[in-house]
């Protein structure tokens, strides 16, 4: 019984900890012609604010699944596993100009997941 408590706590530290990752991340906004662009727009939206991107591509990314396995033995609890599930998403790489960060804008179901700066551009 401690046991199946601890791993509980662990797993649930786990989600607790790669949540605030992604959610760290969600908090910018791309800048365009004085127009901003953030979390939750669609596709059209930022193509309408900041015009099509220099490079587009499809990731997976990984991200944790809880998993209930049933008992084996009658009237024992079920065991939680977490496991890593690809998810399917789109990059959208824009310009900023010579000596800025490169924009990468993340889209998850066809809105904008996340915006973060990339490498820096030439």
């Amino acid at each position: 019984m401690h046991i199946h408590a601890t791993g509980a706590l662990l797993s649930a530290f786990f989600l607790l900890a790669t949540w605030g990752c992604v959610g760290t991340a969600s908090a910018q906004s791309l800048s365009c012609g004085g127009r901003l662009s953030g979390v939750g727009d669609s596709r059209f939206s930022v193509v309408q604010k900041c015009g099509e991107p220099v490079a587009k591509e499809f990731v997976c990314v990984p991200r944790p699944q809880v998993i209930w396995i049933p008992p084996q033995v009658p009237g024992a609890p079920p065991q939680q596993v977490v496991t890593q599930q690809c998810v399917p998403m789109e990059d959208w790489t824009f310009y900023r100009g010579e000596g800025n960060f490169l924009a990468i804008v993340r889209f998850f179901n066809g809105a904008v997941e996340s915006v973060r700066d990339g490498e820096k551009a030439r």
